[in-house]
């Protein structure tokens, strides 16, 4: 990878380029660039006179989706400290936070030199740090006169941008684990410069519309869309019919979702009569989107759609384009991975590359990965081996080097002696016109059978019945794929960008199974 200018520098010597530029705003108000690169100066410099530095943490603990998350990050950056997210582990929902409980736990295992916050989070900075065996320096964004012991990082004060440093990790954005402890994504200093580099040189001014977690993916869409001139517009999270007013009143060009936000959108009765002319790319990541649902979101949105297939782990994938999304055969699809990107289908038995055609597991070597899970050298090594990462994901590449996914691995259900990918019946499921969301999941009951389960949102306005959707499953693949149990419920949890949380709707499956038998004791 080539070396490049800290990413931090970059974006503020685009700021001072064009000072009176508004590169973010934020419930309709602007920030210009000056105004942003003073924030975020005085603030690194008031941290590095507190002894942040390479080989520090800086926790960074803000209200969702506000310009102080950036300025935060920004400035920990700078002096070459590490920013670590202690919000939350959603990637789609900016208003999930996690539990103080679980926050402390991160505090813990990161042991920051500043605990870093906004005016609204000094309660529960209080309340973490009281519970801690050694209390970190609170500092304060937008003035600390409410804790006179804080540090005040409004305080106006000067930084000599030629003395800007880079330790190793730049940011650890927490991400929800199998087990339920949240794992710390790490992304190196030296991928954040390249990322941001190749941003300025491309020079899209694009208007980016942001609605999910900027501690997550969004942040560096941020950082793309700023440092190539651009503007962000933040929202505190997604709702279609903001979205559509947003779009016109901004002159939006780029929008970053789900899958099932951008079925919100095609689907939405305001979107035939918004002016969407200026939209030239939605970016949707997630779970694989049906393809007749695809079909409709094209027809409704025009051909703007970019599916984009990653993982917290490695970044993009595989890309399918505009022009795939008229094909159907390619709608089926993730796309292809670019030439950056390396894929090879493994294995689960035994690690040997598979040819095209056979499914296993999904193991990438990324142009941006992670450099590892923070603390965490067992689990990077299971994760990470050779330089490959193994996603998890189940899949195989056509002849034409189209990726086609399955499920996960961890996810397969053993029914019959068949193996049911949960993906599959999801994807079966929405394509029948009364869904508009599903979750397909196995659970054993008290013989260790494992049945399989599927949780179904209905349209709005629409009733359903388990056994309408019973017979399409069986129609579309066989009676061995259809759910033992379907629960009809108004919304599903969700861990990330349109993906269920299995975990959690497995455990209340798990529960009513159990409040069953109790009753028929």
């Amino acid at each position: 990878m080539q070396g490049h200018d800290h990413y931090v520098r970059q974006i503020l010597a685009k700021l001072s380029a064009e000072p009176e530029g508004v590169p973010l705003v934020h419930r309709d108000t602007p920030t210009t660039a000056r105004e942003l690169a003073d924030h975020v100066v005085s603030a690194a410099a008031r941290m590095r006179e507190h002894g942040v530095g390479p080989g520090s943490a800086v926790a960074v603990l803000t209200n969702p989706n506000t310009p102080a998350t950036l300025i935060l990050r920004y400035a920990a950056n700078l002096v070459g400290a590490t920013a670590v997210h202690i919000r939350g582990v959603n990637a789609v929902d900016p208003s999930d936070e996690l539990s103080a409980e679980a926050q402390l736990g991160i505090l813990m295992d990161v042991a920051p030199a500043v605990l870093a916050i906004d005016r609204d989070n000094i309660a529960r900075a209080l309340e973490l740090c009281g519970s801690l065996p050694e209390r970190p320096p609170i500092a304060v964004l937008g003035g600390a006169d409410a804790l006179p012991d804080a540090i005040d990082l409004s305080a106006p004060a000067d930084l000599d941008l030629t003395t800007a440093e880079q330790g190793t990790i730049a940011v650890v954005t927490y991400t929800s684990g199998s087990t339920g402890k949240p794992k710390g994504v790490s992304w190196p200093y030296a991928v954040k410069n390249e990322m941001v580099a190749t941003s300025a040189v491309r020079g899209d001014r694009a208007r980016c519309l942001v609605t999910a977690p900027l501690t997550h993916s969004s942040g560096a869409t941020a950082d793309d869309t700023i440092v190539a001139g651009g503007v962000v517009v933040l929202h505190p999270g997604f709702d279609a019919a903001e979205v559509l007013r947003a779009v016109p009143r901004h002159g939006i060009t780029r929008l970053v979702l789900g899958s099932p936000q951008v079925n919100a959108l095609a689907e939405h009765p305001d979107t035939a009569h918004t002016d969407l002319t200026s939209l030239r790319e939605v970016f949707y990541t997630g779970s694989p989107a049906a393809p007749e649902r695809l079909a409709h979101a094209v027809k409704a949105l025009g051909p703007v759609l970019f599916q984009v297939y990653g993982t917290s782990e490695t970044g993009l994938i595989s890309l399918l384009t505009p022009q795939d999304h008229l094909d159907p055969e390619l709608r089926a699809t993730v796309g292809r991975p670019p030439e950056a990107v390396r894929v090879s289908i493994r294995s689960v038995a035994d690690g040997r590359e598979l040819p095209a055609g056979e499914a296993g597991e999904v193991c990438v070597i990324g142009r941006w990965q992670m450099a590892g899970y923070w603390n965490e050298p067992e689990l990077t090594a299971q994760v990470v081996r050779d330089g490959w990462v193994h996603t998890g994901d189940i899949g195989h590449l056509d002849e034409a080097g189209c990726l086609h996914l399955h499920g996960r691995i961890a996810d397969v259900i053993k029914v019959k002696g068949i193996k049911v990918h949960p993906s599959a019946v999801e994807r079966v499921l929405l394509e029948h016109p009364g869904v508009a969301a599903a979750a397909v999941f196995g659970v054993e009951d008290e013989q260790r059978v494992e049945r399989i389960c599927a949780a179904v949102v209905p349209r709005d306005g629409v009733t359903l019945h388990p056994s309408v959707l019973e017979r399409h499953v069986t129609a579309a693949l066989s009676a061995n794929h259809v759910p033992a149990e379907i629960e009809l419920r108004e919304t599903l949890p969700l861990v990330g960008p349109g993906k269920p949380d299995r975990v959690r709707l497995r455990a209340e499956a798990v529960a009513r199974a159990a409040r069953a038998v109790g009753a028929g004791s």
